[in-house]
């Protein structure tokens, strides 16, 4: 694939995270997605053949950047108490930045499209529970803590956190701030590890 054509594709994505951006939901079309981009219809079909397929690219775009974050993370912070709240800062920060791809990660944007694109953010939640889950053991193991629940109640609960973060956030129109009340939050998502 050309260089010429890589950036075309990138181009086509921010056109569609950026329709996704609108407060007030649209519909969004590839005629939407093509004016934004500045090509035509046809052209963008060159590229995508499909709304789903470009979907698809803006999953694994979040899926890639989330994962390289998240390395980053296990492997730099020394801490593993530490790890634990930069993930769920860092999904927080993420969406936050982007609040399109938060409308994604909810599934508010693929909620009529192909229905793998919703297996797929499923199966993205999962792999987030699980860093979260393997971050906590770290935790565990580190600092002798006891967790109540067990690791894999208390990761599900955070993620259940993370989501409702993210729905509160889509639902606000973007304006609630999302790490607000951080400081005292953690306290109770992660009573015994700090």
């Amino acid at each position: 694939m050309s260089v010429k054509s890589d950036e075309r594709k990138h181009q086509i994505l921010q056109a569609l995270a950026s329709l996704l951006e609108k407060p007030h939901r649209i519909k969004i079309t590839t005629a939407a997605v093509a004016s934004r981009a500045q090509i035509s219809e046809s052209a963008l079909y060159r590229y995508f053949p499909s709304k789903s397929l470009m979907f698809e690219a803006l999953i694994e775009f979040i899926e890639k950047t989330l994962f390289v974050l998240i390395n980053k993370i296990m492997q730099e912070e020394d801490d593993s108490i530490k790890k634990t709240e930069n993930i769920l800062l860092l999904l927080l920060g993420f969406a936050q930045k982007n609040p399109g791809m938060t409308r994604i990660l909810i599934s508010d944007a693929i909620l009529n499209e192909n229905e793998c694109l919703q297996l797929r953010i499923n199966q993205l939640h999962d792999r987030l529970e699980a860093a979260l889950k393997q971050a906590m053991r770290f935790a565990i193991s580190e600092h002798k803590i006891h967790i109540e629940l067990g690791v894999a109640a208390h990761a599900n609960i955070l993620m259940c956190y993370v989501i409702g973060c993210w729905h509160q956030f889509v639902k606000s129109e973007f304006r609630c701030e999302l790490v607000k009340n951080w400081h005292l939050q953690r306290n109770v998502l992660l009573p015994r590890m700090l």
